[in-house]
């Protein structure tokens, strides 16, 4: 079957998309706005760039009114964000904080989740997860405008967190330790279940 995509409604090929490009790594991003107060929100169109230097990379798409979401407005104004993985123990908390957040309250409504202290940017952290990415903002790559356009914004990390039981001989994360999170379509993510080691590298 071939399918045009330029000829569908955008939520088609959203659909699409997302349930041909899986599992997809989830950037549970924290940031905070000028004021200082602070934001949450998970993108599972999220990447590595280049190891040296360190650079990370997420999409945030324009809401349907055309509007930025709150996590591109703070960055564009601090420069500076934290990637937080998701770890199959913190589903109900990143999934809480990816609705909008009630207004006059900030991310301490979601349970389950504590921030802690970044070491070099301003944005806090999220203490349970496993690892963390303190960020500060290189470019954003604005993919056509108005509603459902993509914000590509590309991060270098400046520190990276992890949790000392996962981390083996200071050079390697330990994947069934760290237990990530991989989103699939809809409401359906997956778990890492099994490995095939190549013996050809």
């Amino acid at each position: 079957m071939e399918i045009d995509l330029r000829d569908l409604k955008p939520r088609h090929a959203h659909d699409l998309l997302t349930s041909s490009i899986i599992p997809r790594p989830i950037a549970w991003v924290s940031t905070i706005n000028a004021k200082g107060a602070p934001n949450l929100a998970p993108f599972s169109f999220f990447t590595g760039v280049s190891w040296y230097p360190p650079v990370l990379a997420f999409s945030a798409v324009n809401r349907e009114d055309g509007s930025k979401k709150d996590t591109v407005i703070n960055i564009e104004e601090t420069k500076e964000f934290v990637i937080n993985l998701v770890s199959k123990d913190l589903l109900h908390p990143m999934e809480c904080s990816a609705g909008p957040i009630p207004f006059g309250e900030d991310i301490t409504f979601i349970k389950g989740i504590t921030l802690a202290p970044s070491k070099t940017i301003r944005p806090s952290r999220i203490c349970e997860a496993r690892v963390s990415f303190e960020c500060v903002l290189d470019r954003i790559v604005s993919v056509s405008e108005g509603a459902n356009a993509g914000n590509l914004i590309i991060g270098r990390v400046l520190s990276m967190y992890a949790q000392d039981e996962i981390v083996k001989d200071e050079r390697e994360i330990d994947w069934q330790g760290l237990d990530a999170l991989g989103r699939l379509s809809g409401n359906r993510y997956c778990t890492i279940q099994s490995i095939i080691e190549s013996e050809t590298h």
